[in-house]
């Protein structure tokens, strides 16, 4: 059980890191959209690629911080049922919500964007917009992405069981008050 919670401790350290580290390219896609807008508007200038840069920047942020939000529990889920258990019926549901849900979905969206990636990569394919980007860099997301996700829902697991079995306190995988952790 120690080499899993190490595995877990470092599956957590991973999603913090790309979590805290992609939130920033929200900040970066507000800057791209005030100064697209901008030459847009006061400028007259326009261009398909800026356009697309905020997407893929949105996209990146919404696709790579969804394995930091899940070791946050902060990923949607219906507290008003799941806050009435007591914490080892929670810590089932997590390990069965996880087994039979979030893995199996995470890896097969994970599995069915390969080749989409690869075909993208294969042809070299752009933007069928004037100016716009090449496509592979954003598909490359999805699988990354719904692997960072598999990883971290495998991490919730092993720290439910961990906690199941005494090894873990409760308090290193609730929801701390006002979202601090």
């Amino acid at each position: 059980m120690d080499s899993l919670l190490r595995l877990a401790r470092a599956i957590d350290r991973l999603s913090a890191l790309v979590g805290r580290t992609v939130a920033w390219l929200g900040l970066a896609a507000v800057v791209v959209c005030a100064a697209t807008a901008t030459a847009r508007y006061a400028l007259n200038i326009g261009s398909n690629a800026w356009l697309e840069i905020q997407w893929y920047l949105n996209a990146a942020v919404f696709l790579l911080v969804a394995a930091y939000t899940l070791r946050r529990q902060e990923h949607v889920r219906i507290d008003v049922v799941y806050g009435r258990f007591p914490p080892r019926a929670q810590a089932w549901i997590d390990i069965l919500g996880g087994i039979f849900m979030l893995l199996p979905a995470a890896i097969i969206i994970g599995w069915y964007s390969w080749p989409s990636l690869v075909n993208s990569w294969g042809i070299q394919e752009y933007s069928s917009d004037p100016g716009g980007l090449i496509r592979w860099p954003v598909r490359l997301l999805i699988p990354v992405s719904f692997a960072l996700l598999a990883l971290q829902g495998l991490s919730e697991i092993i720290k439910r069981i961990g906690f199941l079995r005494g090894a873990v306190a409760a308090s290193e995988f609730e929801k701390k008050a006002h979202g601090v952790r």
